[in-house]
């Protein structure tokens, strides 16, 4: 499919067009993004485009090359993982400018829908692709694990399992046992565009009876309520306070180790992205 696209969108761009994010019966969209634009070019002005990141003793440098991240002209964007003939490893990761905080007495989804590339497990080792959220309490002072994360897809070593997580409260055990925090898992499609979301219920004034739930094509398969942290603050670092969207596809690091002599880089390793949305009843 992707190929398709991008060869089209070469010889007949006037016939492109992206793909809006569905409705969903009930809500609304708040924010969201198609990837509309000319093949090579950055994402739009919603974004930051990362660099300088040094995390989880990640082996990649994020760049703003569009070698590393761009839209594809097909309305996708594409994080593509590049290993440079020296051996070094460049990638992509971008970040939503604005914040969105779930709001009392509604259901807030974030949803996007992605494709993994096309390359066998063998040959992604040390790839770990994401989707998620942070709480905007970081870029304030606030310490990680302490301002909230929500992990609402990430994969590892191209196995085809799909992970959903939140990390909280303190830096070793607590609520969200640190540092490898609260994870459920989905068996994951071979291929295609899929749709991964969370969705936060604060439809219940009582925070305990309140609900994070993880999706993949609709279909929830975790969920993990405020009684199961059982601490008020740390559950509002998750569900009541704002967050912030990020994309990236790393390479090594603490959880996938490091990518070795098969790892392959390029398109067949990349993420891509069709959309990402956010939704309120």
């Amino acid at each position: 499919m992707r190929f398709q696209q991008s060869l089209l969108a070469t010889l007949a761009p006037g016939l492109v067009t992206a793909i809006a994010p569905p409705a969903i019966q009930g809500m609304s969209i708040v924010w969201s993004e198609d990837f509309e634009g000319p093949a090579g070019a950055s994402p739009s002005n919603a974004w930051n485009v990362m660099d300088a990141i040094n995390t989880n003793n990640e082996v990649q440098t994020y760049t703003t090359s569009n070698q590393n991240v761009q839209i594809s002209g097909g309305g996708t964007v594409q994080f593509v993982p590049r290993k440079s003939s020296s051996g070094h490893w460049t990638s992509g990761r971008i970040e939503t400018k604005g914040s969105w905080t779930p709001a009392p007495g509604k259901v807030t989804k974030i949803e996007a829908n992605i494709l993994l590339g096309g390359n066998p497990t063998i040959n992604k080792q040390g790839l770990w692709p994401a989707f998620w959220a942070l709480g905007d309490a970081i870029r304030h002072g606030t310490q990680w694990p302490a301002s909230g994360e929500i992990d609402i897809m990430e994969q590892v070593n191209g196995i085809l399992t799909g992970y959903g997580t939140v990390h909280c409260g303190s830096t070793v055990g607590g609520p969200c046992n640190e540092p490898v925090g609260r994870a459920k898992t989905t068996a994951m499609p071979a291929d295609g565009f899929h749709t991964w979301g969370v969705t936060i219920d604060r439809t219940n004034d009582n925070w305990l009876a309140q609900t994070i739930s993880w999706t993949l094509d609709g279909q929830t398969y975790s969920t993990l309520t405020g009684a199961d942290i059982n601490d008020a603050p740390v559950w509002s670092t998750l569900a009541h306070s704002p967050l912030y969207i990020l994309l990236n596809v790393a390479v090594g690091g603490d959880w996938p180790g490091a990518p070795n002599a098969l790892t392959q880089d390029g398109y067949g390793s990349m993420m891509e992205v069709q959309w990402v949305a956010v939704y309120s009843s």
